[in-house]
C-alpha cells in the first residue's frame, strides 16, 4: 500500500497495490506508557556505526537494533536499516533532518537518495538527511510471506490486475488477500503484530537519540504525515521542526478511534476517491486545452478529450489491449496523476497507445540508488501489515462490491480503484500490539508546518486542512498545484517558506500560498510564484 507511488524501483504492478495497499483491522486502543511519552526508558538508544553505503557512495549506511515490542525491551530485537547523506557545508551545519517517503512500505534507504535532489538546496547544505526502512519493509526485518521469489510473483499473477471488475474477479481477488493473510500468519505472526505506526514513531525516537539530537527535525510525505503527526502527540516536547507534505486526517484514517465497525473504508472516509477524480478531471481539461504536441491523448477540447477517455474505458472493459484490462488501466490512471513532470505526459502517452490498440512501452525505471540493496522485497504484504495495524476497515468482503458502486456515483472510475485498495485488509489476520489512535492536539515545543496540494490524487487538499486544525500548533501553507507531495511536484515558493522553517523556525504568514513551478503539459518556467503572502521568497532556487 504505497499512498506516495512507486518512486522506487520496486516491480511494476498494475494491481491497486502500486498506489495503496491497505487493509483493515479493529485497533487496540492507545498506549497508556506512549501517551505520556516513551512508553520505556530501558529501551535505550540504539548504536549506529556509519560507512559509507558501497564504495565512493556519498551516502553512508548503518543498521540499528531495536526492540520488538517497547513494553518488553529485554525480548526479541528487530533490525533497522538506516542511510545518511551528511551536510554539503559541514562548517554551517544545524543538524540532522530524518525523512519519511510515505507508503505504508516507502524504503527510505532507496527512496531518500533517489529523492535527495529534490530537497531544497539550503536543507541539503545545513542537515544530515537520515531515512529508514520503517520496521516491516524493505532492508529491514521485513514481513515476507512467501518461501521464494517465484511464489511471491505467482501470487501477483494470479489475482486481476487493478481491482476487479465482475463477480468472478471479485471472487478471485478477496480469495487472493485471503490466502495471503494465511501466509503471513503462518511465518512471522509476531512480528505483524508489531510494525504499527506508533511502533515505527518509537524507533524513530529512538535513531533521534542515536545521533545526539535533543529534539526531532522531520520531513514527512504522504503517510509520512501520519508518522509524524502521531510521532508530535507520543513525544510532544521533543518537536523541533516538522514539515509534513501530503497529508492525512489523523481522524479518517483512525475512524475517530471508534470501535464501532466502520462503514466506509480509509481512502472514502479520507476523500482519496473524490481528490482523485478532481485530479483526473483537471489532466483531461488541460490535456484537452492543449496539442497533442504537449499532451498526445488531446482530441482537441476538454469535452472531447473526456469523452475519449470514457470511451477507451468502455472498450477496454469488452476488449483488452494485451494485459491492459479496464482494471489495469484505471489504476494506471491514478498512479500516473502523482508525478506532473513527466507522469502526466507519460500518462497521456500511455492512454494514446491503447486508443490507437497498441500496448504501451513500459515506463523505465528510476537510477538504481548507491546503496547495497537497491531493490529490496516489497511484497504487498509489507504495506498491508503496517495500514491494517493503525486504520479499520470494514470486515467483510461482501460489502465492497456496494462500497464501489457508491463511490463510484461519486467519484467515477477512480472510486472503483480506491474502493479495491482497501479490502485486502477484511481479511487480515493481525491487530497491532501497540496502537495509537489519538488525541492529536498535545502541545508541541515547537509548531508544524502542513502543506497541501490542492489537486492531489491520493490525499486531497481537505486532509491538510483537517490535519492543520487537528494539531495544536500548526501552520498551514496551500500548494496551488497537480499532483501527490510537494517536494516530488515541486515550487521554488514552497521549498523556500520549507527551507526557513527547518533552519530557523520561521513559518510562513497564515494563509499563505504557492504555486507549481510548471504547469501541465508546458515548457518549465523559471520559478514558482506566491498567491498570496510570501511574495519576497517567490524567487528563490532550491
Amino acid at each position: 500500500m504505497l499512498i506516495s507511488g512507486p518512486i522506487s524501483g520496486r516491480r511494476r504492478r498494475a494491481a491497486a497495490v502500486a498506489a495503496v495497499l491497505t487493509c483493515s483491522a479493529v485497533l487496540t486502543g492507545p498506549d497508556p506508557a506512549a501517551a505520556g511519552g516513551p512508553p520505556s526508558p530501558s529501551a535505550g538508544a540504539p548504536r549506529l556505526e556509519w560507512r559509507p553505503c558501497v564504495r565512493g557512495s556519498a551516502f553512508d549506511c548503518a543498521s540499528a537494533r531495536v526492540p520488538l515490542d517497547y513494553r518488553n525491551p529485554r525480548g526479541r530485537t528487530i533490525e533497522l536499516a538506516v542511510i545518511k547523506r551528511p551536510a554539503t557545508d559541514p562548517r554551517r551545519r544545524i543538524g540532522t533532518l530524518f525523512f519519511n517517503p510515505g507508503g505504508p512500505g516507502g524504503p527510505g534507504t532507496v527512496q531518500m537518495p533517489q529523492l535527495y535532489p529534490l530537497f531544497p538546496r539550503e536543507v541539503r547544505e545545513r542537515f544530515d538527511i537520515v531515512s529508514w526502512d520503517p520496521r516491516g519493509i524493505g532492508s529491514s526485518t521485513a514481513v515476507n510471506c512467501f518461501a521464494t521469489p517465484g511464489e511471491a510473483r505467482a501470487w501477483v499473477t494470479g489475482k486481476p490486475a487493478g481491482f476487479p471488475v465482475d463477480a468472478r474477479q471479485r471472487a478471485s481477488w478477496i480469495a487472493a488477500y485471503r490466502d495471503l493473510g494465511r501466509r503471513c500468519e503462518r511465518r512471522d505472526p509476531e512480528l505483524l503484530r508489531h510494525v504499527s505506526t506508533a511502533d515505527t514513531a518509537r524507533d524513530l525516537d529512538g535513531l533521534r537519540q542515536a545521533v545526539g539530537e535533543p529534539q526531532l527535525s522531520y520531513l514527512g510525505i504522504s503517510y509520512g504525515t501520519f508518522l509524524g503527526a502521531t510521532y508530535a502527540n507520543l513525544f510532544p516536547g521533543r518537536v523541533r521542526a516538522m514539515v509534513l507534505d501530503s497529508s492525512i486526517d489523523p481522524q479518517a484514517w483512525t475512524n475517530h478511534a471508534s470501535s464501532a465497525a466502520p462503514r466506509l473504508t480509509t481512502f472514502l472516509r479520507m476523500g482519496a476517491d473524490l481528490g482523485a477524480a478532481a485530479t483526473l478531471d483537471q489532466f483531461l481539461t488541460k490535456c484537452g486545452a492543449t496539442t497533442t504536441a504537449r499532451c498526445a491523448f488531446s482530441a482537441g477540447g476538454p469535452k472531447a478529450t473526456r469523452d475519449k477517455f470514457d470511451q477507451l474505458l468502455r472498450r477496454l472493459r469488452e476488449h483488452p489491449v494485451g494485459t491492459w484490462t479496464y482494471g489495469r488501466t484505471v489504476g494506471d490512471v491514478v498512479n500516473g496523476l502523482y508525478h506532473l513532470h513527466p507522469g502526466w505526459t507519460n500518462l497521456a502517452e500511455r492512454l494514446q497507445a491503447l486508443w490507437q490498440g497498441r500496448i504501451p512501452a513500459p515506463s523505465p525505471l528510476p537510477a538504481a540508488p548507491p546503496v547495497p540493496y537497491p531493490n529490496p522485497y516489497l511484497g504487498d504484504e509489507q504495506a498491508a501489515a503496517v495500514f491494517c495495524s493503525d486504520s479499520p476497515n470494514p470486515g467483510d468482503p461482501g460489502v465492497y462490491h456496494a462500497l464501489e458502486e457508491f463511490s463510484a456515483r461519486r467519484a467515477g472510475e477512480a472510486g472503483r480503484f480506491w474502493t479495491w485498495a482497501a479490502e485486502p485488509c477484511a481479511t487480515w489476520p493481525a491487530l497491532a500490539a501497540n496502537s495509537y489512535r489519538g488525541p492529536w492536539n498535545r502541545p508541541t515545543a515547537h509548531p508544524v508546518l502542513v502543506v497541501g496540494t490542492t489537486y492531489d490524487p491520493a490525499t486531497p487538499y481537505s486532509g491538510a486542512q483537517a490535519l492543520a486544525g487537528e494539531l495544536a500548533h500548526a501552520r498551514l501553507l496551500t500548494h496551488h498545484g497537480y499532483g501527490h507531495t510537494a517536494l516530488t511536484n515541486p515550487s521554488s515558493c514552497v521549498n523556500a517558506h520549507e527551507s526557513r522553517y527547518l533552519i530557523d523556525g520561521t513559518l510562513p504568514p497564515p494563509g499563505t500560498a504557492c504555486r507549481q513551478d510548471t504547469p501541465p503539459f508546458a515548457a518549465p518556467r523559471p520559478s514558482g510564484g506566491v498567491a498570496t503572502g510570501g511574495g519576497a521568497t517567490a524567487g528563490r532556487r532550491p
